[in-house]
């Protein structure tokens, strides 16, 4: 999709996201749970700020060009570096938006930055049995299932099962200019 197509953007989540940001994750409480709990309150927001400013965490929020509304929200969490260079994802649709095909079009920019800027080989998405409509999209953005992973995170009080989903960077190597950055453990 060329980017006149595109509807959505990404940038960075930022303090001033507060009210917007758990505003929008309130109304989506009923679509989200089980499958994950995003901040729906200042505390929660703040901690979440906390986490993705480590070198380790990146959090974008996917937003529609014409209203610049948050309209959901991509994770990139826990990158490893040296000879691994991955990274699993996680992320949420604000439910007023479920179906619209926006977290399509983030995701599918969200995986060009993080294989082509961030240097990552291998993105992952832990996503559980029912929910089919994460499975669906993973899919449609190049991702193939790996297996079962048994009571893979503790989520919403219990141990869950989940689907390992990959992308690989299709790269033999990373280009020459980023060899030297990304070689350090």
């Amino acid at each position: 999709m060329n980017t006149e197509q595109q509807r959505v953007y990404l940038r960075r989540v930022v303090r001033s996201d507060e009210e917007q940001f758990t505003t929008r994750m309130r109304e989506s409480i009923d679509l989200h749970e089980p499958w994950i709990s995003p901040p729906t309150n200042s505390t929660l927001f703040k901690a979440y700020l906390k986490r993705i400013q480590k070198e380790d965490h990146e959090g974008f929020a996917v937003c529609l060009k014409d209203t610049d509304d948050i309209v959901g929200v991509i994770n990139i969490n826990n990158i490893v570096r040296g000879s691994f260079q991955s990274a699993s994802l996680g992320y949420y649709v604000v439910a007023r938006h479920q179906g619209d095909g926006y977290m399509y079009e983030g995701l599918r920019m969200l995986i060009r930055f993080a294989c082509q800027t961030l240097g990552l080989h291998r993105l992952e998405a832990n996503i559980q049995p029912t929910n089919e409509r994460s499975q669906r999209l993973v899919e449609r953005c190049g991702f193939v299932s790996e297996g079962l992973s048994k009571q893979f995170l503790f989520i919403d009080g219990a141990w869950r099962d989940h689907i390992r989903w990959c992308y690989i960077d299709e790269r033999e190597s990373l280009p020459a200019h980023d060899k030297r950055k990304w070689t350090r453990s």
